[in-house]
């Protein structure tokens, strides 16, 4: 068991894919628990990725053909897992601010956090704080990451975090930015709840929100 599960982690880390699907379905058939596969398999790969990722032992494309190949093994859990009544982890939505079209960075986050076991709401760019906000109470969410590239518009996070504390929400939901521009400095000054400098220590740091 625990050789098919190295397998599968292993396959991951280096984007196959198709023997990804064929091996998680494997495991299926020998009989390997589902949690197992998901657990031992898939997001432990996805941790090595995302620890080399941070350590630049990695770049971007080795993420993205890794994140893919997390993908189709998990189009092949997904049945077996709801069935037996397991759920994500926690939930975040992700979106790049208002006024702000770039999503290359909160593509990453969004893999990142994935690869943790976090479902994702991807609400794409140019993203209102109303339409955070309704989101996380329509997917009840635990987590809103806020994403900007602009010096312009990243002054736009302090609207989402206004809004949120506003609706009632601060103590339930925590509010993450991150992108080009931003820092810790100015994550205090507008009362975010987490900055991190890269998509790997942003899943790390929602991780502990959600335990």
């Amino acid at each position: 068991m625990e050789e098919i599960l190295n397998q599968i982690s292993v396959n991951l880390q280096n984007g196959k894919a198709k023997a990804v699907a064929e091996l998680v379905q494997q495991a299926l058939d020998e009989g390997v628990a589902p949690a197992s596969i998901l657990d031992d398999g898939l997001l432990a790969g996805m941790s090595i990725i995302g620890t080399k990722f941070k350590n630049n032992e990695v770049f971007v494309p080795e993420v993205l053909v890794a994140a893919r190949a997390m993908k189709k093994g998990a189009e092949v859990l997904q049945p077996v897992l709801t069935a037996a009544g397991i759920k994500a982890k926690g939930t975040a939505v992700i979106g790049t601010v208002q006024g702000d079209l770039h999503d290359i960075g909160k593509n990453l986050v969004k893999m990142m956090m994935e690869g943790h076991g976090i479902e994702m709401i991807d609400l794409g760019v140019d993203v209102s704080p109303e339409r955070f906000v309704e989101a996380v109470k329509e997917h009840n969410a635990s987590i809103i990451c806020c994403s900007a590239l602009l010096t312009t518009t990243m002054v736009e996070m302090k609207n989402v975090v206004d809004l949120v504390k506003n609706s009632g929400l601060g103590d339930k939901v925590k509010v993450m930015v991150g992108g080009a521009p931003v820092t810790q400095a100015f994550c205090d000054q507008i009362g975010a709840d987490c900055y991190t400098p890269d998509a790997a220590s942003a899943a790390e740091a929602a991780m502990q929100y959600i335990a």
